[in-house]
């Protein structure tokens, strides 16, 4: 179950309020002394998190099907993409890559338990039923739900460098795989995901290296241009993207739509399967991403399911 973008939390005492954590989502099954996790995109990745294998000691014989976010934080006790990105393409970290990146299991949602599907009930009702578990340990947790304070809890995350906030009636069911007006997620920085559809060569310092990407969202017809982003690399993101890129490249553009022709000139065009994330000041009104900031690839993002927010 997705959440729709909302500019405020609502007010009118239908909503539960919980705080937006910047990471990637993940179905969690829990059977039988075994963990198995999900992504969005369908990929099975509980290899990439093996300190989170303990959640399905802790529970011991229960059968659940949690829905949660898998995150990082910095030292300030803040969500870092930019940290998760060192975990997130790696199947079988080292003991040093998870003691320099640490993560945590966020969980959010109960969806099955016991053999019973719980997708029908309630919000309330689902977490109530999460709350009796007793989850908490040393790598995840069941983050606070608050029963009213929508604006209070969006000022308090600001406050604290935190994305957002999420309202969620409380008396929903859990729509699987839809984007749903019953999940409000409202963000303190706009960031949105995008397709790489290729890249123009940069000049002075990135000199016969990528210079910036062209990005694309899903439209009526197929990938319409988004506009392209030239800030936010370290230069060993440059060179993992450039070795990425370089076996994707193919002969023509992949949009539906056309491209400006100043922002097609030079550029080499690659298969349209590599999900970024990007930080924007927001949508101009031909539907181009104005100041972006490139944050990291997203492999839980399926790129048919990329759409302007």
């Amino acid at each position: 179950m997705l959440a729709t973008t909302a500019p405020l939390p609502p007010d009118d005492g239908a909503w539960a309020f919980e705080v937006k954590w910047d990471g990637v989502r993940a179905l969690v099954g829990l059977s039988e002394g075994q963990l198995t996790m999900t992504s969005r995109n369908g990929n099975e990745v509980s290899a990439a998190y093996p300190e989170l294998q303990g959640l399905a000691r802790q529970v011991a014989d229960r059968q659940l099907l949690l829905d949660g976010e898998v995150v990082a934080f910095d030292g300030s006790g803040r969500t870092d993409f930019g940290l998760l990105q060192s975990r997130m393409h790696v199947r079988s970290p080292s003991a040093a890559l998870r003691r320099a990146a640490p993560v945590q299991l966020l969980v959010f949602d109960l969806l099955h338990v016991d053999g019973r599907s719980l997708v029908d009930e309630t919000y309330d009702d689902r977490r109530a039923a999460l709350d009796e578990l007793g989850l908490p340990g040393e790598c995840w947790q069941v983050p606070a739900s608050f029963p009213s304070g929508g604006r209070a809890l969006l000022d308090a995350t600001r406050a604290q460098g935190l994305e957002g906030v999420v309202a969620k009636r409380r008396d929903s069911r859990y729509e699987a795989a839809r984007r749903s007006d019953s999940w409000r997620k409202v963000k303190h920085v706009h960031r949105t995901s995008a397709v790489i559809v290729g890249w123009k060569p940069g000049d002075g310092g990135r000199s016969g290296r990528i210079g910036s990407l062209l990005l694309g969202v899903q439209g009526p017809s197929g990938l319409e241009y988004a506009g392209h982003v030239g800030t936010g690399f370290t230069a060993a993101v440059l060179d993992d993207l450039q070795r990425r890129l370089g076996k994707l490249q193919r002969d023509t553009s992949p949009f539906a739509t056309a491209v400006p022709r100043e922002h097609a000139r030079d550029v080499v065009w690659t298969e349209p399967v590599l999900v970024c994330e990007v930080e924007h000041v927001q949508w101009t009104r031909d539907g181009r991403l104005r100041h972006p900031s490139y944050k990291g690839l997203r492999d839980d993002v399926p790129p048919e399911e990329v759409a302007r927010e």
